[in-house]
Parts: structure tokens; sequence; C-alpha cells
């Protein structure tokens, strides 16, 4: 049976919810400037220097409900890009660019891959002083 358009709906935001639930663990350090109910994302807030540029902040992650998935937006792939090396199989297909991935379905191993990409990423940042 096919599922409706609220049906696809409600999926997304239960996908959403679940990975918010993972990112918002890394909230304290890292701070959040959008918190709602389809869009989320975090921030270090730190005065910078990276590549000889200086910054007043960093993104960490974000999640946005989109019509047909829900984006995860991963950004310590683009400090290095040997982080994909830590993403599991089934996170690495979802991957769409360099540093977004499109998740329309979610399952107990890929919310563990999930996990370990985002515990690496923030060992990254505190490895080069982000945090």
């Amino acid at each position: 049976m096919k599922k409706t358009y609220a049906q696809k709906q409600a999926d997304l935001v239960g996908i959403f919810v679940a990975l918010k639930a993972l990112v918002k663990q890394y909230e304290g350090p890292l701070v959040s400037k959008i918190d709602l109910d389809s869009r989320y994302d975090l921030w270090s807030i730190k005065d910078l220097v990276i590549e000889g540029r200086s910054r007043a902040e960093v993104s960490f992650a974000g999640l946005i409900i989109q019509s047909n998935y829900v984006g995860f937006y991963f950004m310590p792939v683009y400090a290095d890009a040997e982080l994909k090396d830590f993403f599991g199989e089934k996170l690495l297909a979802l991957l769409k660019g360099k540093s977004c991935f499109h998740i329309k379905h979610l399952d107990q191993e890929l919310l563990e891959q999930v996990a370990a990409a985002l515990k690496r990423g923030y060992e990254l940042y505190q490895e080069r002083g982000w945090i």
C-alpha cells in the first residue's frame, strides 16, 4: 500500500527527531542557532583562525526536513576529507556531495553510524582547538 503524503511527512519527522537527539548531545560546548521542528544546527562559537582566515564560528552539523528526505549536514568533512573513512557503508551510500546526507529511512544500524560520525567529528574539532 502506497503511503500518503501525510504518512511520508510523519516518517520524515520521526527521522528528524531521532537524528536531532543524536546531534543535540553535543550542545553545551556547541551552540544551536536554529532550533525548529523542521530545522536544527550546531556551531562552535569561538574566535578561530582556519587556513589563515579569522572566523568567529564554525558549523558542526545541521538537519533540515526536505520534501522527500531529511538532510543531515556534517561539516567536519570540510576539515578533514579522510573522515569519510569512518563512515559506515549505509551512511556513505546516502552522501550527496561533500557533506550532505539524504536520509529517507532510518534503522538502528544507520543511527549508530551517524552517532559514530558525530563522535569522530567532535573529536576532530576538539583536536584542532575549534571547541
